[in-house]
């Protein structure tokens, strides 16, 4: 896939196929930060989040092994949401193209599988993976370079899941108001319990195989870094980690598992159903913050991937899950034990959540 930004060295497809993606991201060396140290920085706001990066380990044999446990669980219904997905932007896009637009990291594969089967289609379908930063925005010379090749009624964009639905607002703050988006910027995911996203499989909290891995299942790239002296975003490509990749064995299993014949269609959101998503979504992280007396709602990071991330990446406090003995939860559990944070079983007071991380106080 020949690059729209040929003023810019780019990470290219990084350790996907050429055909799969592109990655409109630059490379970046930096120092890496502690996790405790970032944490601090962050909270006490002398850095965003986005302005540092720590060293992403290889994940340890039993990680893996819960991983294949996710894939057995998880597998096939991931590849029957990605057909119910691709059969509904298939028939809401009606342009000669479609242009696949991944937020880096957890959208990329996802985005990967949905071009996959619109191409099955017959569909020209295109896929990029660009950044967008929470509090600071979308990744402009990225998208403007994609509106000028494909333009912007062609555009979905595209991520793995909704925690509390801060992408979504971050799309809608950047290009809410924008006239060439003729229907509002699209968000498409594969599971949506806040009610944030366009379209979505389900609006249920499960275990997503991709959001229990980084960047050995999304191409050996980091999460997108903010550049200090503008321009396009980058990353770092994290060579050291090629011996423990699994991204194109991950879309192979996917695929493979994918059903020929077309599935139910996915139904974007009525404004109902969104509303009632949202409302429910809102008051448990209100109660949440209350009980916990957090000012800061980034200290809560609800739903299976973004609580599992947070005890990975983050200074966790607590853990929250609905049941203990719940299969979907098992690698999140495996690693607060071994990382000594308490687990609590909060039942229904997770509310379409199975599990929620709060990140402590460290500033």
């Amino acid at each position: 896939m020949d690059s729209p930004l040929p003023g810019y060295t780019t990470v290219g497809s990084g350790s996907y196929r050429p055909t799969d993606v592109h990655f409109l991201l630059q490379p970046v060396a930096m120092d890496m930060t502690d996790v405790l140290e970032k944490e601090r920085l962050i909270q006490s706001r002398q850095k965003h989040y986005s302005e540092m990066i720590s060293e992403e380990s290889a994940p340890s044999a039993l990680h893996m092994a819960l991983y294949e446990q996710a894939m057995a669980q998880n597998g096939a219904r991931m590849a029957d949401d990605v057909q119910a997905l691709a059969h509904t932007l298939a028939e809401q896009y009606r342009g000669p193209s479609i242009a696949l637009v991944s937020f880096v990291r957890a959208g990329v594969p996802l985005g990967v599988l949905l071009r996959h089967a619109l191409v099955e289609r017959g569909r020209d379908a295109h896929h990029y993976g660009i950044s967008i930063v929470r509090d600071r925005g979308i990744d402009t010379v990225a998208l403007e370079a994609i509106i000028a090749r494909h333009g912007a009624a062609n555009i979905v964009f595209v991520d793995g899941w909704t925690g509390k639905g801060a992408i979504a607002g971050e799309i809608a703050r950047s290009l809410g108001d924008d006239p060439r988006f003729p229907l509002g910027p699209r968000l498409v995911v594969l599971a949506d319990p806040c009610g944030r996203a366009w379209l979505a499989a389900s609006a249920q909290d499960w275990l997503i195989p991709s959001g229990i891995l980084g960047a050995t299942v999304s191409g050996l790239v980091s999460r997108s870094i903010w550049p200090a002296s503008g321009g396009l975003h980058g990353c770092v490509v994290y060579d050291h980690l090629a011996g423990h990749d699994v991204t194109q064995g991950f879309i192979e299993r996917i695929q493979a598992a994918r059903p020929r014949l077309d599935t139910p269609a996915a139904s974007p959101w009525t404004a109902a159903q969104a509303l009632a998503l949202q409302a429910e979504a809102v008051d448990v992280v209100t109660r949440l913050a209350t009980r916990f007396q957090i000012s800061n709602l980034n200290r809560i990071k609800p739903g299976i991937a973004e609580a599992t991330r947070a005890v990975l990446r983050r200074v966790p406090y607590r853990v929250l899950v609905r049941e203990r003995d719940d299969a979907d939860i098992q690698l999140l559990l495996h690693l607060t034990e071994r990382a000594g944070i308490e687990v609590e079983e909060a039942g229904a007071e997770l509310g379409p959540y199975r599990a929620v991380t709060i990140i402590r106080s460290v500033s």
